[in-house]
Parts: structure tokens; C-alpha cells; sequence
């Protein structure tokens, strides 16, 4: 069975990544079913390579290995760790509650209708601030770190040993 030409679209959403590659410009390689992308009984032409246009970067190119680099991934740390657990403060306000009173605090759902009728609005968020410091903290010493060391001791470890996890 044929698509039609209009099917051949990347899988990426064309709002994540603008370039003035057209999908239809895009090659397709090892396509067990040649007739697959194509709107007539021939089959296709394939290509043995598949390209995808990386997205443009607002602040230039990152180097590899570069201050800006690890700069980057610090900065992801913080706000992939840090965010996230700010953003469940509240369902560990819940949990612990549950933990001290298990009586009052029966479940999650009744746990949140407790806590928002005696504290109101500003119970959930008790406790974010140093969440979000410490967690963002954590994270970007995890991923900035991490980054660090994997380059040194892969040199120190030399090409040989170093060469498939960098």
C-alpha cells in the first residue's frame, strides 16, 4: 500500500526545530519497504543516509569541553533538579504530614484539603526556598561534575579506554 508524498514529514515537531531544510529534502536510508514513501508504483529512490538539521543556537555553538560548556550543563543541573523538586513541594508537604498524622491526613487528595484549609494557599509552598537551593545545588554539581571528571579520567585513561564514553 502507497502513502501519499504529503505523509513524509519528519517525526520532530516543526515547531522545535526551524531550518531552511524542508522535510522533503530530508534522506531517507535502509527503508526495507521502498514503495513506503512514495505516491506512485515505482519504487523510491533511497539514499543511504539520514539527515536531520540541528536546531539553530541562540548564543552560537557550544564547544565541546569548553568553559561555556560545563557552564551549560551546571545551568542544566539547576534548573532540571532544582525546578522539578520545588515543583513537588507541596506532595512532600502531603507525605510528611501523612508520615507524623496519619490520622488527619488519610490520603493524598484529603491530605491537600487539610492542608489548604488550614494553611491556605501559602502551606503548600512552605519549604520551597531551600528545596530549590539545595537541589539546585545538587544538580549542578551532578551534571557539571559529571561532565568534568568523564573528560579527565578519560584523558588520564588514554584514547584506548577513553574513546567510547566521551
Amino acid at each position: 500500500m502507497a502513502v501519499p508524498d504529503n505523509s513524509r514529514q519528519s517525526l520532530i515537531p516543526n515547531f522545535l526545530y526551524t531550518s531552511s531544510i524542508s522535510p522533503s529534502t530530508l534522506l531517507i536510508s535502509n527503508t526495507s519497504n521502498p514503495t513506503l514513501f512514495s505516491s506512485s508504483s515505482s519504487p523510491a529512490k533511497v539514499h543511504n543516509n539520514f539527515v536531520i538539521p540541528a536546531p539553530n543556537e541562540p548564543l552560537g555553538k557550544i564547544e565541546m569541553y569548553s568553559p561555556r560548556f560545563y557552564a551549560a550543563c551546571t545551568v542544566g543541573g539547576i534548573l532540571s533538579c532544582g525546578l522539578t523538586h520545588m515543583a513537588v513541594t507541596p506532595l512532600d508537604l502531603v507525605k510528611c504530614n501523612m508520615q507524623i498524622d496519619s490520622v488527619k491526613y488519610k490520603s493524598i487528595s484529603s491530605g491537600f484539603g487539610v492542608l489548604l484549609k488550614e494553611q491556605g494557599m501559602r502551606g503548600f509552598f512552605r519549604g520551597w526556598v531551600p528545596t530549590l537551593l539545595g537541589y539546585s545545588a545538587q544538580g549542578a554539581c551532578k551534571f557539571g561534575f559529571y561532565e568534568f571528571f568523564k573528560k579527565y579520567y578519560s584523558n588520564i585513561a588514554g584514547p584506548d579506554f577513553g574513546k567510547g564514553n566521551c
